[in-house]
């Protein structure tokens, strides 16, 4: 989960494949957005409006822009689920099978 605090929203990945766009003020449930597995990592860019999921397996971040209300899926590698963002334009993701992290730009 992550909040974007200039709207007062939150994002909640959900266990049953789904981000969730939440009024933090009324609890209402706005949007959803459908995801291609069970999230591990869920972050909230400011600098880009973007909502970004970390999925393990099969292993990718899908990228929501709620505004557009566009989806965009990135393969990453089966277990890649580490992230950390860095505002404003870079996803890293820790990556088992590359050994290594995987800089996603323009995140």
């Amino acid at each position: 989960m992550d909040i974007n605090h200039d709207a007062n929203l939150l994002y909640v990945a959900c266990d049953d494949g789904a981000v969730v766009e939440v009024d933090a003020q009324t609890g209402k449930s706005l949007r959803q957005w459908p995801l291609d597995g069970g999230p591990d990592a869920t972050f909230f860019n400011p600098s880009s409006g973007q909502v970004h999921v970390a999925i393990a397996k099969p292993g990718l971040v899908q990228s929501i822009d709620p505004k557009a209300g566009a989806v965009r899926k990135i393969a990453t590698a089966a277990g890649a689920k580490t992230t950390a963002l860095v505002v404003p334009d870079r996803l890293y993701v820790i990556s088992p099978s590359h050994g290594g992290v995987l800089e996603l730009i323009g995140a």
